[in-house]
């Protein structure tokens, strides 16, 4: 434990030497972070795609860093500092796990958090939905919503009944395709998106990580299959689909 405070304390005092002595640090103001620590955010979810631990402990400190140049610009500001963040967060944790730090019983994990939800209300939040933050991507903003209202009973009874809002959600789109217009086709796309959102969460699977390691698949394949049409002394885009689909059968064993 010692040498986890060390560290920490060692991180403090170079940010204040950072902010006092480095043109660059003085310059920054939190708006001027925001769009930096948003990157490095993405550098650490990639990392964790990649299962890359060195790369995902150099992620961890950059954002560890962000975190601790927030709080410096708080504290200059005279509205917080660093130990009013952390015991903040100490304080809403306990407070939200009554499971542990009281008497109160749970069975399982959505238990937990429907707990959560339920303390966050009392609180003085007026909806359980606006701890989702406005700029998060959509797939990500459309699971947390589906999650949030989970936790105060806005929930189908089983899989069977999401997997059929699925299906409707599918023939809806598809009449709208064949209707034409355009407005309406980009509405019934977006309730079928949801709806799989919402199926992924049933069915246990995260969609975007789902989705991340799909594209990532992709790319390797159609890298895979340019690498190869060079090799055949080929031109990738005079082959036709008829040949490029032999290609691409290849590359799917090479990667499934």
């Amino acid at each position: 434990m010692q040498e986890k405070l060390k560290a920490f304390e060692r991180l403090l005092n170079i940010m204040d030497d950072l902010r006092e002595k480095c043109p660059w640090d003085k310059k920054q103001t939190l708006e001027s972070l925001r769009h930096l620590t948003i990157e490095e955010t993405y550098e650490l979810a990639d990392a964790i795609l990649d299962n890359d631990m060195e790369e995902l402990k150099g992620e961890i400190g950059d954002l560890m860093l962000h975190m601790v140049f927030y709080a410096k610009i708080a504290d200059e500001k005279k509205a917080f500092d660093i130990t009013d963040a952390l015991n903040a967060i100490c304080d809403k944790l306990v407070h939200r796990h009554p499971h542990i730090y009281g008497d109160v019983e749970v069975a399982d994990e959505n238990e937990v958090k429907e707990n959560w939800e339920k303390l966050k209300l009392k609180e003085g939040k007026k909806s359980v939905l606006e701890g989702v933050p406005k700029s998060l991507p959509a797939m990500v903003k459309a699971q947390r919503i589906q999650e949030k209202v989970k936790g105060v009973g806005f929930e189908w009874d089983n899989v069977d009944q999401v997997y059929a809002k699925v299906q409707e959600e599918l023939k809806e789109l598809d009449d709208e395709v064949k209707s034409g217009d355009q407005e309406k086709k980009e509405k019934e796309f977006g309730d079928v998106l949801f709806a799989l959102i919402n199926y992924g969460r049933w069915i246990g699977v995260n969609p975007e990580n789902a989705l991340a390691k799909t594209n990532i698949k992709f790319q390797n394949r159609f890298q895979w299959m340019e690498e190869k049409i060079k090799e055949d002394n080929e031109e990738i885009s005079e082959l036709g689909l008829e040949k490029l689909d032999e290609y691409w059968d290849k590359s799917k064993k090479v990667y499934e």
